[in-house]
C-alpha cells in the first residue's frame, strides 16, 4: 500500500487511516459498500442502512454485480462488460476516479468488485483492509440511513482494454497441464462434504485447495505480504501466477485469493468466473471428490 501521487493510485488494499485521508482532502474517491450475506440477500442492505462510511454508497452482488441465471452459467454469472460500465457510471465513478471496495465479511464481496473494476479496464480500485470493522476500530465515525440515489449518466464508463484475464468452462477443461485451478472454497466443500449452496459437490478435477479465509488475520485484515506470498508458493508448488486459474463456488471468494495473490507480488493470474457452480451444471464434465 502506498500514497497515490499523480501518478500513483491505490490499486490493491487501503488502510483505514489512508481511505480517510483521502475523503478529507480534494481527491477524486467512491467508496462502495458490497457488504453481502448468500443465505440473506437483503442482509447487506439492512446493515448499511444501520452503519456504514459517510461518503459510501450500496453496491449489491445479485443486482449490481452479477446477471441473470439461465441454470448453467452458475449462481453470479457476470453481467455484458457494456451494462457494468452504465452501473459503474451511475455510481459516479470516471477515469480518474480513486476507487474504494469494502465490505463486513472480511473482503470476499469487495474483492468481486474490485476484480470487475479492473475487468472494466479501471486500475485505481482498492479494498478497504479489514471493512468496516477496521474503519470503527480506528475511531472513525459512520452514519445511517438509506444508500444516495445514483447519478443520471448520461455515458457509460468508456470502453477501455481489460486489465485482468478470465477463462470459461471449456477453456479450464482445456487447460494446459503446467496450469492449476486454485478452489478458494473451504476443505469440506472442496471435498464434496457439506455442500448446501450448489445441487452437485466435489470440485474441478485436478484442482488445488486454498480457502480464502486463510489470507486474513485473526482481526480481519490481509496477512503481510510477504507471508502470503510464501503460502501461495507453498500451495503452488513452483508455479508462476500466469499459471494459476481461480475458482471457488460462484465466481467471488475466487477473487479474494486473486487479490491476496496480488497484493502478494504474484500479479497475473486468472479467473474462472463461472466456477463451480457454472461447471457442475453440465453433467458431462467430470467431478473430483478427494
Amino acid at each position: 500500500m502506498t500514497t497515490p501521487t499523480t501518478a500513483q493510485a491505490f490499486t490493491t488494499l487501503i488502510d483505514a487511516p489512508q481511505l480517510a485521508g483521502l475523503l478529507a482532502g480534494s481527491s477524486n474517491t467512491v467508496v462502495l459498500d458490497a457488504s453481502f450475506d448468500l443465505a440473506d440477500t437483503a442482509a447487506g442492505e439492512r446493515r448499511y442502512a444501520d452503519a456504514h462510511i459517510a461518503a459510501s454508497r450500496y453496491v449489491h452482488l445479485d443486482r449490481d454485480l452479477s446477471t441473470a441465471k439461465t441454470g448453467t452459467n452458475g449462481r453470479h454469472p457476470l453481467p455484458e462488460r457494456a451494462a457494468f460500465a452504465r452501473t459503474v457510471a451511475a455510481l459516479g465513478i470516471g477515469e480518474g476516479t480513486q476507487v474504494v471496495a469494502l465490505d463486513a465479511q472480511g473482503g470476499m464481496y469487495a474483492a468481486r468488485l474490485w476484480w470487475m473494476l479492473k475487468w472494466l479496464g479501471h486500475d485505481a480500485a482498492a479494498v478497504l483492509d479489514g471493512g468496516l470493522a477496521a474503519w470503527q476500530a480506528a475511531g472513525f465515525t459512520t452514519a445511517s440511513g438509506p444508500t444516495p440515489a445514483r447519478y443520471d449518466m448520461a455515458a457509460p464508463y468508456p470502453d477501455r482494454p481489460s486489465l485482468v484475464a478470465m477463462l470459461d468452462a471449456d477453456a479450464v477443461a482445456r487447460r494446459a497441464s503446467g496450469q492449476a485451478v486454485l478452489d478458494a472454497r473451504a476443505p469440506d466443500r472442496f471435498r464434496g462434504e457439506n455442500e448446501t449452496l450448489d445441487p452437485v459437490g466435489g470440485h474441478i478435477p485436478d484442482a488445488l485447495n486454498r480457502f480464502f479465509r486463510l489470507n486474513l488475520e485473526a482481526d480481519g485484515r490481509f496477512k503481510p505480504a510477504a507471508t502470503l506470498r510464501v503460502e501461495f508458493e507453498a500451495v503452488l508448488g513452483g508455479r508462476g501466477a500466469k499459471d494459476v486459474i481461480h475458482s471457488c463456488g460462484s465466481g467471488v471468494t475466487a477473487c479474494h485469493n486473486l487479490l491476496a495473490m496480488t497484493h502478494a507480488g504474484l500479479a497475473g493470474s486468472v479467473l474462472y468466473p463461472g466456477s463451480w457452480s457454472e461447471w457442475s451444471s453440465d453433467p458431462a464434465r467430470a467431478v473430483s471428490r478427494d
